[in-house]
């Protein structure tokens, strides 16, 4: 049998030029539905070994995986939905307090600075913070500011309900075969990687680990830690819980002082305003139980070492949310994540170390 002739350079350089160009030609015609294409790989990875478990009791991969996205929409996109109505509820009405003027922000201001100790009432005042309408004046253009980015996102979402409709659908449906195929999928494309067997294994697991740990570990510990705060200021009182909870799920990205950003100021407000056992219940709620949730949900989601730095989370983290938005979150961890495992592949080749070869990176 005769074998082929081995490709000469020149075609060589030819196709690659063109396997580069469709990529970045399908990359431009997916680009919008990005998104939606990046949850429904993340949706996949977390939900596979769920899928495991219907397809063992349901006996079809087809009925698996429709069993297994119902439960993915209504676990966590109807919850999701639900509470992104309160904390809309919640801001209107904050915002019509302060218009309707039945928010005396300058007498909370008088008294609170009234109670402060006299030595930070002087650093405020020669600070310029010391006379309240300096602060309105400010606090009243970032408000102004903040509402106007708020209102073109509102108009844009509402003029566009059928491209997010779209968008959605396109991520359920995405992800549908992403649960029935992703096994043959993860294998294929390793297969593919310009990198030998060992190196293209090693740097999938890095990625599905970086995914994982990014979930597991920042996501679900963060609504977590907002659950508890918004039971916290339920408790006490508090108006706008599930605002300021959902508020505390988001700074809980910032390692260990995260959460205490929001139930601090909070806590010293009510200490200040007199009202005694509930700013007591929010420190000792805040300090033992939400600021404990992190060090005791972690090593339990994750694990001790997930190979990433806290302080690459949470730069990868903040400069994700800078380029990506919402994404971001989970973008900017599985960037760092696979940074470092590149640069581990590269120094080991440097070294001849040869990496072992583990179970196949999905199933995992």
């Amino acid at each position: 049998m005769q074998q082929a002739d081995p490709p000469k350079s020149d075609e060589r350089s030819g196709f690659l030029l063109f396997l580069t160009l469709i990529s970045l030609a399908l990359l431009y015609i997916a680009w919008p539905f990005a998104s939606a294409l990046l949850w429904a790989v993340l949706a996949a990875i977390m939900f596979q070994p769920l899928y495991r478990w219907m397809l063992a009791r349901l006996g079809g991969a087809n009925r698996a995986a429709i069993s297994t996205l119902l439960v993915i929409f209504g676990a966590v996109i109807v919850p999701a939905l639900a509470i992104g109505n309160v904390i809309v509820e919640q801001s209107m009405q904050i915002y019509e307090a302060v218009k309707g003027g039945r928010f005396d922000a300058a007498g909370y201001f008088e008294l609170i600075q009234s109670r402060l100790p006299t030595r930070l009432q002087q650093i405020m005042e020669g600070s310029g913070y010391g006379n309240f309408a300096v602060i309105e004046e400010r606090v009243t253009a970032i408000v102004r500011d903040s509402l106007t980015v708020i209102a073109k996102q509102a108009l844009q979402i509402g003029g566009n309900a059928f491209t997010s409709l779209l968008v959605f659908a396109v991520g359920l449906y995405v992800t549908y075969f992403l649960l029935r195929d992703g096994i043959a999928i993860g294998a294929l494309v390793k297969e593919t990687l310009p990198l030998n067997a060992r190196s293209a294994d090693h740097l999938s697991r890095s990625f599905v680990t970086a995914i994982r740990a990014t979930i597991k570990g920042s996501v679900v510990v963060g609504l977590v830690q907002g659950l508890l705060g918004t039971i916290t200021f339920w408790i006490v009182g508090f108006p706008s819980a599930v605002l300021l909870g959902v508020l505390m799920a988001i700074v809980s990205l910032l390692p260990a002082v995260g959460p205490a950003l929001v139930w601090l100021p909070i806590a010293g407000y009510l200490l200040l305003t007199g009202s005694i056992w509930q700013g007591v219940v929010v420190i000792a709620s805040g300090a033992l139980v939400i600021g404990s949730a992190d060090n005791l949900l972690r090593p339990i989601l994750v694990g001790r070492d997930t190979g990433i730095p806290d302080w690459l989370v949470l730069v990868t983290t903040l400069g994700g949310i800078a380029a990506f938005g919402l994404s971001g979150v989970v973008v900017g961890p599985v960037v760092g994540g696979l940074f470092l495992a590149g640069w581990s592949i590269y120094r080991e080749e440097r070294m001849g170390i040869i990496p072992p070869i583990g179970d196949d990176a999905v199933s995992a």
